[in-house]
This record gives structure tokens, C-alpha cells and sequence, in this order.
């Protein structure tokens, strides 16, 4: 796993799935958001590393599309990947319900932020994120 900081752009998977939206047809990034998001939303059980990270991506492309989103950072997709994108409230749901998963027990991501000691740096490069996405950060467990 090629994994440089904490932010949700900061590792290869993430990164490379940011470059495809770029890529895309604005029509169809919507629909690459919200697949992202539901794999982790909707996955029954354990959520490995390489979902998790795409759905952090795909959670701070909806953040970032909310009126004063945060940043997409250095290895996200520019502004320009999300002008013309329309996201629904159900999107933004979805990533609720996708960074509870990515951040709760049954995820890879956490578990390796844990064996790194670093859980808590990890948590807190999320927190612009979950309240841009309305949801509150310290209620995560």
C-alpha cells in the first residue's frame, strides 16, 4: 500500500481512482462517486484497505461539492472535476454511512492506521470532511 499522509488523496489507490474521475465524462462522475461510496456503504461484513481509500476519496468529492467544501488537497482532482457534477442529498448520505464504515471495526484502514499508531492523525485529517458531510466526528467510534 502506497500511503504518503493522512489526507483521503493520500495514498495510491485513492489518488488513481481521483485521476479517472478527472478523466471522465462529467456525466458519468456521479455515478462513479456513488459506486464508490456504496461498495462500503452497503458491503456486509470486513472492508479492505483498497475500498475504504476510494470511498474517502469519493466522500471528500462530495464534501467537496457542498457550498464551502473543504480542499481536494495536492493529489485530489481539480475544482474543475466536480463543475457541472450535480450530487443529490441521498450522495451525501451514502458518504455518511461509507466514512462510518471506513472508520468503524470491521475496516482494513482502520486497522492499519491502528498498527501504525497513528488512528488518531488518520481520524483527524477526516474531521473537515464529516462536517462538511454533516456528520459529527467524534461520534465515530
Amino acid at each position: 500500500m502506497g500511503t504518503w499522509g493522512t489526507g483521503p488523496f493520500d495514498n495510491d489507490n485513492a489518488a488513481d481512482w481521483a485521476g479517472d474521475v478527472a478523466d471522465a465524462d462529467a456525466a458519468a462522475r456521479p455515478a462513479m462517486i456513488r459506486d464508490a461510496l456504496a461498495a462500503v456503504a452497503h458491503a456486509e461484513g470486513y472492508v479492505n484497505s483498497e475500498e475504504a481509500e476510494i470511498a474517502l476519496a469519493a466522500g471528500a468529492l462530495v464534501a467537496a461539492a457542498q457550498s464551502n467544501g473543504p480542499q481536494l488537497g495536492s493529489y485530489g482532482p481539480s475544482a474543475t472535476a466536480l463543475e457541472g457534477v450535480v450530487l443529490d442529498d441521498g450522495v451525501r448520505a451514502l458518504a455518511v454511512l461509507a466514512v462510518t464504515r471506513v472508520l468503524g471495526a470491521s475496516s482494513e484502514w482502520r486497522e492499519l492506521w491502528e498498527e501504525a499508531g497513528e488512528l488518531g492523525a488518520a481520524r483527524e485529517a477526516l474531521v473537515p470532511l464529516l462536517s462538511r458531510l454533516g456528520a459529527p466526528a467524534d461520534g465515530v467510534s
